[in-house]
């Protein structure tokens, strides 16, 4: 399930297109349950800030940080238009996809998770606007679908961003005790499984199916949203098998 720097600049275009066709219509004055802090606009907004500063590191090729307030048009559009919050979201979602087509994938740029090359923005870009229209969809009851290939890779992605996070957290919020571990299982898509062990030195994972001691089973994009908390654990569609508190323990200390 591989996916190159070219498919996830059309991604991230396609997922914005998506979040703007949830908003479209929505009251943007609402709470967003999961992130309890925005509004539905302050997702928006965000959002779109994210693909602009991402596309200023990669166009101006950085490599220290970019203060978001230099990022020309980060701020969002005047007053309380949709229509002008729309525009802009697909202003900076295709200046942004731009940027890294032009970049290509290997051209190297800051980033503040280890890995300095662009493509590390296509794909973070894709997921932070796969994961905030997860929010937008649960706040006004939207249907919510991924490609099996990227909801597979948001996976992936996320645990490697928790990794390098906790590489310099390993004091201070253990993941778990040594020895537990978890299992990942979409029912749906065959392969899309995952085997995350906790050692004394962190945690390590891979894509594998063994016994657990705790398992999470359901369709593959409803045990993304639970593992991305946009879904809660008691999920319907979603199983888990052994000790759940192992299992929310883990989500309680991979907030960040």
């Amino acid at each position: 399930m591989t996916i190159d720097h070219d498919r996830y600049c059309d991604e991230l275009v396609r997922q914005t297109a998506e979040l703007r066709g949830t908003l479209s219509g929505a009251d943007l004055s609402v709470t967003v349950p999961t992130c309890p802090d925005w509004t539905l606009r302050e997702l928006a907004t965000h959002v779109g800030r994210a693909h602009r500063w991402a596309g200023r590191i990669v166009s101006t090729k950085a490599t220290e940080p970019v203060p978001p307030k230099e990022v020309p048009g980060g701020k969002g559009p005047e007053g309380d238009d949709p229509a002008a919050l729309d525009a802009w979201l697909a202003e900076g979602a295709e200046s942004c996809a731009a940027a890294l087509r032009e970049a290509g994938p290997d051209l190297s740029v800051w980033s503040w998770a280890g890995e300095t090359t662009a493509s590390f923005w296509s794909r973070r870009m894709t997921h932070e606007t796969a994961v905030h229209r997860a929010d937008a969809a649960g706040t006004v009851g939207a249907p919510y679908t991924l490609p099996a290939d990227v909801a597979a890779d948001s996976l992936d992605e996320w645990l490697d961003l928790i990794t390098f996070v906790q590489s310099f957290k390993q004091s201070e919020a253990p993941l778990g005790e040594p020895g537990q571990s978890l299992h990942l299982h979409a029912t749906d898509v065959p392969g899309a499984e995952w085997l995350i062990e906790i050692g004394e030195q962190g945690f390590t994972w891979r894509r594998a199916h063994a016994k657990a001691t705790v398992a999470v089973r359901g369709p593959l994009t409803d045990v993304l949203r639970v593992f991305h908390r946009r879904l809660p654990t008691d999920t319907p569609t979603v199983e888990i098998l052994g000790e759940a508190a192992v299992f929310d323990h883990w989500l309680a200390t991979t907030a960040f």
